[in-house]
């Protein structure tokens, strides 16, 4: 049968034991008595059923099970020390957290962030992602959703203002060739995102290609993977202006067609209006809705 965890503070007063082969060091190091590192020591020996210590007149040594144990222990509460200093180590009113699409983030606001990060040094960033959006985050300052802007518990601005453009590899699976225009589409892959309202069949509605079906393809829950599948050669993804860029430039993507039409769709910032805006976060919605309107 598995012996039961001890208690961690009796941990924490064998390891400094052990360090310091004192009682009383260890004890000043804990900010206790040396009567209650002694009694804690007693129990977690009791406990493990071995004695820990050989009690000499002037100090301690470490018995084999003592020894054998101690390396376990110190690396255990290195790490939960790491840990709770990576989670909590910094005062928890200068962390934003962002819920953030996941294209978004990738293509739009990474590359930006370095910005921010030079204006505000004394502001920790948390990033969560929200391939669908399924209420609001409760831990979340801020969120980036992609939508109509329309959302009950939410104040939001706008952060793109997007055509829908057509996408592909240079050089599609099988020594396929881009198609030269969109009637030709019925002979490609359509890389379809679930949960966007304008997708293949708006575009090819909007634009008067009615006979192409609209529905065959791959279907995929995030635009990012959509787009990497595009980019691998798997067929068309049907991208955002302010999102392709990167692709574009790179050459890892093309825009095969000028044809583009705009969308209702878009990013937006929205921030949750049943609690007060903090100033850090203040400064966070201020700097990315300055930004939105430089990238125009």
């Amino acid at each position: 049968m598995k012996k039961r965890l001890p208690p961690l503070n009796w941990l924490r007063s064998f390891e400094a034991a052990a360090r310091h082969l004192n009682f009383t060091q260890a004890a000043a190091e804990l900010h206790m008595t040396q009567a209650a590192i002694s009694q804690q020591i007693k129990g977690l020996e009791t406990t493990l059923g071995c004695a820990l210590f050989i009690r000499l007149p002037r100090g301690l040594e470490l018995t084999d099970a003592g020894r054998a144990y101690i390396p376990g222990v110190r690396e255990s509460i290195e790490k939960l020390a790491l840990v709770t200093d990576e989670v909590f180590g910094k005062e928890r009113s200068y962390t934003l957290t962002v819920r953030v699409n996941l294209v978004f983030f990738n293509t739009w606001l990474a590359p930006r962030l370095a910005n921010f990060r030079a204006q505000y040094p004394d502001i920790d960033l948390r990033f969560t992602s929200n391939i669908w959006v399924a209420g609001q985050d409760k831990e979340a300052d801020v969120e980036i959703r992609y939508g109509k802007g329309f959302w009950s518990g939410f104040t939001s601005n706008r952060l793109t203002w997007d055509d829908l453009i057509p996408v592909c590899s240079p050089e599609l699976l099988n020594g396929q060739v881009p198609p030269a225009s969109p009637e030709d589409l019925d002979n490609y892959s359509l890389l379809h995102v679930i949960g966007y309202e304008e997708g293949w069949g708006y575009w090819l509605n909007q634009l008067g290609y009615h006979s192409i079906d609209a529905s065959q393809g791959i279907h995929f829950d995030s635009l990012m993977t959509a787009m990497e599948m595009a980019a691998q050669g798997h067929g068309l993804a049907l991208s955002r202006t302010s999102l392709i860029g990167p692709m574009l430039d790179n050459g890892r993507l093309i825009a095969p067609f000028s044809q583009t039409t705009g969308t209702s769709e878009s990013f937006f910032l929205a921030t949750p209006s049943n609690k007060p805006v903090r100033p850090h976060v203040e400064q966070f919605r201020q700097w990315l809705i300055n930004q939105a309107e430089v990238a125009g």
